[in-house]
């Protein structure tokens, strides 16, 4: 990531407790990638754990961890969001994060 900030940011995280996250998921798999998009509510920040959330809409009940690299959340532009996968519509969210998993190379 060309990014020069620090990785992890301790007022940052902080200020994420609480937040509605937009989140972007790319998993490359050996078929080919797999997107997901899903929202959810920050629940508890930890440096080593990540950034764990807690999951809304057709995805709630579950817990999710992002990594901890807050490099990768930025503001949202308000508005409405529309999931593609499940159509579920998210107002106004506070930030949006996207990741890309790659498994390792055997």
């Amino acid at each position: 990531m060309d990014d020069e900030r620090p990785q992890w940011d301790e007022a940052f995280a902080e200020r994420l407790d609480g937040a509605v996250v937009l989140v972007g998921m790319t998993y490359h798999e050996p078929s080919g990638p797999r997107d997901e998009q899903f929202f959810g509510t920050v629940i508890a920040t930890d440096q080593t754990e990540g950034v764990t959330l807690r999951p809304g809409g057709s995805r709630s009940g579950e817990i999710f961890r992002l990594p901890p690299d807050l490099r990768a959340f930025f503001p949202a532009e308000a508005g409405t969001y529309r999931l593609r996968q499940t159509g579920e519509v998210v107002v106004d969210p506070d930030y949006t994060v996207v990741w890309e998993l790659t498994p390792p190379k055997s």
